[in-house]
């Protein structure tokens, strides 16, 4: 079985060598260009990757377009910046492969280097907080390196196209009574600076667009 693997990307051409290399057998990498001004989407192309053009910016519309070209019965998606090793892609697919689970995330653990800062890890925990209020859904991050079916993740319907998507996956997957899970990856020193953690505004953007998916789910928390 080949697996599809979304990376939504944004002038990440210094880290995409690494993780296109990093790629393993089986699985191919899908690179959404989200409006690149460096070399991405050419060194994408020439390491062998399929590169999607997604125009209109927004890390949701970047993963949803990738969705759409994929082709494979499991997909996953990963960040493109090497803060997370495609080489550990099996342990979020594996459990839904086996059919033990429907959606399967990668829990970050911290390894020496990696930047995790302070107000990031705040958000990230403020977030898992409210979605177990809201669904009884406990997942301890909120990680971008996840995987589920393609057909049943497309029927979902995801409308957010910034970075409440994946959250809202998360949401309407257990509205859905999916088997949701996590699994532990290495969270890695990133290549350049970080679109969403490497500000406090970065961070502070993202968590809005994940309260306004819980806020837009029903009801309040």
């Amino acid at each position: 079985m080949e697996i599809d693997v979304v990376l939504p990307c944004l002038d990440e051409e210094k880290a995409l060598p690494w993780v296109l290399g990093r790629v393993p057998d089986g699985y191919r990498p899908i690179v959404v260009d989200n409006g690149s001004t460096d070399g991405s989407a050419r060194i994408a192309a020439e390491l062998g990757a399929l590169v999607v053009s997604e125009p209109r910016r927004g890390f949701g519309a970047a993963c949803h377009a990738g969705l759409l070209a994929a082709t494979s019965e499991v997909v996953c998606f990963m960040d493109a910046d090497a803060s997370l090793d495609p080489g550990q892609l099996p342990r979020v697919t594996g459990p839904v492969v086996s059919g033990r689970a429907d959606l399967v995330l990668g829990r970050r653990v911290p390894g020496p280097g990696a930047a995790w800062p302070l107000h990031a890890r705040l958000g990230n925990a403020f977030l898992g907080w409210r979605l177990a209020r809201r669904t009884g859904t406990r997942l301890r991050d909120i990680g971008p390196m996840r995987a589920c079916r393609r057909a049943d993740l497309v029927a979902l319907g995801l409308t957010d196209r910034r970075f409440g998507y994946p959250l809202e996956m998360v949401l309407r997957a257990a509205g859905g009574g999916w088997r949701i899970t996590e699994t532990a990856v290495d969270y890695l020193p990133r290549t350049g600076r970080s679109k969403v953690t490497g500000t406090v505004r970065g961070t502070l953007r993202a968590v809005g667009d994940m309260r306004r998916v819980l806020g837009e789910s029903g009801g309040t928390v």
